[in-house]
This record gives C-alpha cells, sequence and structure tokens, in this order.
C-alpha cells in the first residue's frame, strides 16, 4: 500500500472507532478524571498520537484500549503540570494505576453517567442537547452550530460554559438516586426526543442524521437501563414518528398531516417495533407522559384513518401530567376533531396571549374556524400562521389550506 493511501486508511480507521465509541471512551475518561475538559483534550491528543503511532507500528489489536490508555497518559501529563492538590493528587493515582495494570481491564461502559450528566435539569435545554451531541454522539463542534444555525464560536462558547457550569455547580458525574430518579429521566429523555424533533424537520441536505442519534441514544438508555416503561414509550413513540418521514412532505413539497399521509410510503417495520415497544411499556402500568404521546402517535397511525376518539382521550390524560400550552393546543384540537368546535375555540383564543408567536396555535385556530365556517377569520389566523412559519413545507401546507378557503 502506497503512503498516501496508508493514511487514508489509518484516518478512516480512527474514524470509524471515534464514530462507534467515542461516547464510551469519553465516559471511561470522564468518570477518572472527573472533568469533561480533561477527558476531552485527553481524548484529542491520544488521537493525534494515534495517527503518527499507527502509520509506523500499524493498526493495533484494540483500537480503542490504544486510545484510552494513551488519553490516560496524556491526562497524567497534563495532570502533573498543573500542580498538586488533593483533588489532583487522587486522580493521578488512580491513573498511575490503571496504567501500571499488566492486563488492562476491559473499557467499562459508563455511558449512562455521561447522558445523565449532560442532560442535567440545571443546564440549558439548548447546552443538554448540544452537550450530548457532542460527548456521547461524538458530533464536531461545526456541526451542532449547523444544526442549531449558530455560528461555530458561538456554539463553542455555550458547549464550555455547560462543561464549566457541571464543574463549579459540583454535579456528580452519577445516575440518579432513586427519590429523583423519575425528574432527571424525564430530562434526559426530553433532551433526547429534542434531538428527534431537531432531525425531523431537518434540512433534506443535512450531513448528519440526528433522528438516526436520538434512536441510538434511546436504544442505549433502554440497554443500560432495562423494564423502564417511559424508556420504552420515549422509544416507541421516536420509532412511530419516524416511520412515518418518507410521507411527511409531498412532491409539491407541502407538510401532510399523518391522516392525509400516503401510508404506502411509511415504514411498516418500524411501525411495528414500535407498536410492540409501546405494549411492552403499557403492561408495565406506570403510565408517563412519553407512553402517552406514543400512543397518540399509534391512534394518528390506526386503520383506516385517526382514532380521534381515543386520541381526545389520550390527550385528557396527558394533560394533568404536562399542564403545558402546547399540550393544551393539541387537546383543542382533538376536540375539533370530535366535534366540540365551541369548547376548541374557546381554548385556542385563550391562549394565544400566551402563545402569540407559536405557529401550531394559529395554524390549529385557522383549522378550527374553518370548520366552524368563519371563513375571514380563518383566513386571517393562516395568515399569521403562514407569517410566523420557519419551513417552506410548512408554509407550503398552509397556503394550500387558505386556498381552499
Amino acid at each position: 500500500m502506497s503512503a498516501p493511501a496508508q493514511a487514508i486508511a489509518l484516518v478512516q480507521a480512527l474514524e470509524h472507532v471515534l464514530r462507534h465509541d467515542r461516547g464510551r471512551l469519553m465516559a471511561a475518561l470522564t468518570y477518572r478524571l472527573g472533568s469533561f475538559q480533561r477527558a476531552e483534550d485527553a481524548l484529542q491528543e491520544a488521537c493525534l498520537s494515534a495517527l503518527s503511532h499507527w502509520a509506523r507500528d500499524g493498526l493495533p489489536q484494540s483500537p480503542q484500549g490504544w486510545l484510552i490508555r494513551v488519553a490516560f497518559r496524556k491526562a497524567l501529563d497534563q495532570l502533573r503540570a498543573e500542580g498538586r492538590d488533593g483533588e489532583r493528587e487522587a486522580a493521578v493515582q488512580l491513573i498511575q494505576d490503571l496504567l501500571g495494570q499488566d492486563e488492562p481491564e476491559p473499557i467499562p461502559d459508563e455511558r449512562l453517567r455521561l447522558i445523565f450528566t449532560c442532560c442535567h435539569p440545571a443546564l440549558e435545554l439548548k447546552s443538554r442537547v448540544a452537550l450530548t451531541l457532542r460527548s456521547v454522539c461524538g458530533l464536531s463542534t461545526g456541526e451542532i452550530a449547523r444544526l442549531f444555525l449558530d455560528q461555530e464560536a458561538t456554539m463553542g462558547q455555550r458547549l464550555s460554559r455547560a462543561k464549566t457550569k457541571i464543574a463549579r455547580s459540583g454535579i456528580a458525574y452519577a445516575v440518579p438516586l432513586p427519590e429523583h430518579w423519575d425528574e432527571r429521566l424525564q430530562a434526559v429523555l426530553t433532551t433526547v426526543y429534542l434531538i428527534f424533533t431537531t432531525g425531523y424537520t431537518a434540512a433534506p441536505d443535512e450531513a448528519r442524521d440526528l433522528c438516526g442519534e436520538a434512536l441510538f441514544l434511546a436504544r442505549l438508555l433502554d440497554a443500560l437501563c432495562p423494564e423502564q416503561p417511559e424508556i420504552e414509550g420515549a422509544l416507541a413513540l421516536m420509532l412511530l414518528t419516524e416511520a412515518r418521514r418518507a410521507a411527511r412532505v409531498n412532491a409539491s413539497g407541502e407538510t401532510v398531516p399523518p391522516a392525509e399521509q400516503d401510508r404506502r410510503l411509511w415504514r411498516r417495520e418500524l411501525e411495528a417495533e414500535g407498536r410492540h415497544r409501546l405494549e411492552t411499556a403499557l403492561r408495565r402500568k406506570r403510565a408517563g407522559p412519553f407512553q402517552i404521546k406514543a400512543a397518540i402517535s399509534a391512534c394518528q397511525m390506526a386503520e383506516p384513518a385517526p382514532d380521534w376518539p381515543q386520541i381526545l382521550h389520550l390527550y385528557t390524560a396527558l394533560l394533568p401530567l404536562e399542564p403545558t400550552p402546547v399540550v393544551r393546543v393539541n387537546h383543542a384540537v382533538a376536540m375539533a376533531e370530535n366535534g366540540m368546535l365551541a369548547a376548541a375555540a374557546a381554548t385556542l383564543n385563550e391562549l394565544q396571549e400566551h402563545l402569540a408567536d407559536f405557529q401550531p396555535l394559529h395554524a390549529a385556530r385557522a383549522a378550527v374556524l374553518a370548520m366552524a365556517g368563519q371563513t375571514d377569520a380563518a383566513r386571517r389566523a393562516y395568515d399569521r400562521a403562514i407569517e410566523l412559519a420557519t419551513l417552506e413545507s410548512d408554509r407550503r401546507f398552509l397556503a394550500a389550506r387558505a386556498a381552499r378557503l
């Protein structure tokens, strides 16, 4: 093999390791070094060393093991350079003990700790998403910035502030205790689901498939925390939604609601897995918000049309658990689909003050007003929804609806 071809092969091998195992390596390093920044710096230094050493000595039998041992050595050098205190001395001793083993132990899977730390409620939701994508999924700062339409420097600062807050606030790098489990798990699942929805509405040419990243995280959580019904529910919700993705936008570039989608485009294997996951979760008889949302998604895919009476029942059950304005909008839509137009309109009118710039509210009002025969008011509501829409496909859908009036 020529030198250029060998260099390309080594870079590809390193990229493959980082794509599949970066989260596990970062989790193991962070757990032992007690610092996101130290772990990231050490892993980056190890990767730079890998390109020169592997070019000379060849690809090691265990690239992951090679990277983590070299990362520990790099961290050890940095800790010694920083000076002495009790915390650093303890870290130095731990690393020396690890490096002194004749037969290194397999890399432990500490990713659950890493995920719970990245998704701590003390962090802003956007920071939780960014830190999870960076630390667990291995996206670059530039990739994350593009997804949020931010400058790379701005996203770098956000990530740095999140790591600093974790360090200064004494946020434990640990799985929460039972008394905090439900609250912290909902924060994790909310973060993962936001990653999914960001990918679901991303441009078709987006390089990174965030829906795939979110499904990877949900499956990882399910494997690390088996028999947790809310994790199963969140995974079911994402699978059922992903099953419809190919039908979400039609050939005219318009968003298509589930009731009107071409069902031939649905991925039936994902739908079947989603329904199975949902049924498994519900059998545990510990219903939570994500299980209810997954059940709503399943009812939207009922044959031959959405089961609106059941959807209304489910939104009524969801409201006490998530009494948010957004859930109330969806509840009102379900009421309208069940013929309760006056109650739906009253709810949506009441929410206008709180959600003045929330495009789905105005779209829902327009639809309800149209169903009630109030054409002029519906047209004004559609105009406002079109003005607020951020996706071209949504604007085209709303314009088509308004044209029907």
